[in-house]
């Protein structure tokens, strides 16, 4: 009986560049999309543009860059960081900001885990850090934090950037313009993409989505997959966004309740889910991560444990070995 190959780790084998897109939602903002892989939100105000999220290496970054520059001269003064997570942060060097803008729950993650998640992620999905050897040795610091809500003003257009709750981390940041009622949610919401949930609350992570449903966006920037540019996209990408994690949760803790093992969970988990989200961007990539997140919520583990790029192997053999 021929025994089954055994899958490549998490996304080394994913080597096909994607197709970029960059559309524009208002006079003031646009969504640099890359059918799945990591998005960048751009906001052109009076006097300045804000960038929402990097891309992973500087060299990334330039793409972002030259695209800024067919629709606006204006300098890039703010980096806003919604998230520490390495794919999201590394790329920050290229557009030589004033200010690095994070929760300083996200300044705390990097503090205790950024040398190590940086390790995890580019051994994980190298093609997204594309000249790695671009990216400036230490971490990416942010040069000025708030806690819960602050606003930063391009000349008269308001930025606001909001701790909506914790969900695919617990400094997740929002960037939202209230008057055109617009949002970038970083990874928190994904469209026709696996969320990632390894470092997630999902306990909390609904409630968090119901938050960004109450502001009634008219337009979001998810974390991967297409700009949602009507008010029915958006909350399509709500409802998925939930769907995928309320029933990661709800099937991790049946199994938990069974007094199944990890690896019994995970087998199960992904039976019950591959119907209905396998043809997601980087499904097999995240339900290892994802899983073994949710069942260490529903047992022992309050907060995420520290993803390195050792316990990524370990992980992996024992669930994909």
């Amino acid at each position: 009986m021929s025994k089954e190959p055994t899958k490549a780790f998490a996304s080394q084998a994913d080597l096909e560049e994607k197709k970029v897109s960059f559309t524009r939602l208002s006079a003031n903002a646009y969504a640099y999309t890359a059918e799945g892989d990591p998005n960048t939100g751009i906001i052109i105000g009076d006097d300045a543009v804000m960038v929402i999220d990097t891309q992973a290496t500087p060299v990334m970054a330039q793409d972002v860059i030259r695209r800024i520059r067919e629709v606006t001269d204006k300098p890039i003064k703010y980096v806003v960081l919604s998230h520490y997570h390495a794919v999201r942060v590394l790329g920050a060097s290229a557009y030589q900001p004033q200010h690095i803008i994070a929760s300083r729950d996200t300044y705390d993650l990097i503090v205790e885990r950024g040398e190590a998640d940086k390790a995890s992620e580019i051994g994980r999905f190298p093609r997204l850090f594309q000249a790695v050897e671009s990216v400036p040795d230490g971490m990416t610091w942010p040069t000025m934090t708030f806690t819960g809500r602050m606003s930063v003003w391009l000349g008269k257009l308001e930025v606001q950037l909001i701790q909506l709750g914790r969900g695919h981390t617990k400094g997740d940041t929002v960037a939202w313009l209230p008057e055109q009622k617009i949002l970038f949610s970083g990874d928190l919401v994904e469209f026709d993409a696996t969320p990632y949930a390894g470092d997630a609350y999902f306990k909390d992570w609904p409630q968090t989505l119901d938050n960004i449903a109450a502001l009634q966006p008219l337009a979001l920037v998810p974390g991967r997959g297409a700009a949602l540019t009507t008010p029915e996209q958006v909350a399509a990408g709500l409802a998925g966004t939930r769907g995928f994690v309320s029933d990661v949760y709800a099937a991790v803790q049946a199994g938990v309740a069974a007094g199944q093992d990890l690896n019994a969970v995970y087998k199960s988990v992904y039976a019950q889910l591959k119907p209905k989200y396998g043809h997601w961007v980087i499904f097999d990539h995240c339900m290892p991560f994802d899983v073994t997140r949710c069942y260490d919520e529903a047992t022992q583990y309050v907060d995420p444990r520290v993803w390195t790029a050792e316990r990524d192997r370990q992980m992996w053999e024992t669930l994909e070995g």
